[in-house]
Order: structure tokens, then C-alpha cells, then sequence
């Protein structure tokens, strides 16, 4: 089965760990890891919530609207994701429990669907 895990960040919650994020020589660990374990079939990593556009309807037109990030309204963005290709959800589970992201908000973890 294919699972993506999004490594999901939030700004300034301290349900969520170190803001700021876990030392970057701690996602390259768990890179190389990973992906030694040759299990991620895919991914990438995002630049910071502060970089992103976001195109939404008006509530009340039907305009669209661009608005600059980053998002008052919303605390939680993603910061990267792996593809990986495991047996099951508990393997899925167990390779983010290892990720620094875990510790520094949290990973959602899907199935990917397959079309």
C-alpha cells in the first residue's frame, strides 16, 4: 500500500512543540533513513506558510480571490510530505513516529487512492 505522510507544522501552538521546528540535521537523518529503507516512492518538502497564495472563493460573489500568506485564520500548514510504500498502516505509523515531525506538530497519514 501506498500512504502519504503530510508533516503538518503550526505556528505558535504549544500543543504542537518547538514552533520553529526541529533541527534540520534531524529531518536529514530520518531522510536518509527512510529512504535507505528504500520505502518513500515519492514527496517534497515546502518553503514556509509565509511564501504561500492561496485561491478562494468569496463568500458572498463569485469572484476568486488571491490572498498572500501567511493565514491568520488558520494556524496549521503542511510542511512536506513523504510518499512511501509500505505493507500496512502500522509500518506506515511506525516511519512517522520516527520523523521529527512528529515531535515538532504532528503527521497525518493517508492512504494514497489509486486511480
Amino acid at each position: 500500500m501506498r500512504y502519504a505522510l503530510l508533516l503538518m507544522g503550526a505556528h505558535q501552538d504549544p500543543e504542537c512543540g518547538d514552533p520553529a521546528g526541529p533541527d534540520p540535521a534531524e529531518f536529514m537523518k530520518f531522510d536518509q533513513e527512510i529512504t535507505e529503507a528504500g520505502v518513500v516512492v515519492g514527496g517534497f518538502a515546502l518553503e514556509g506558510p509565509e511564501t504561500a497564495v492561496r485561491v478562494s472563493a468569496d463568500s458572498t460573489s463569485e469572484e476568486l480571490l488571491v490572498t498572500s500568506g501567511p493565514f491568520a485564520e488558520t494556524g496549521e500548514f503542511v510542511g512536506g510530505s513523504y510518499v512511501i510504500e509500505v505493507a500496512d498502516i502500522d509500518t506506515a505509523i511506525a516511519w512517522a513516529k520516527k520523523s521529527p515531525g512528529a515531535r515538532a506538530g504532528h503527521i497525518e497519514i493517508r492512504p494514497v487512492a489509486d486511480y
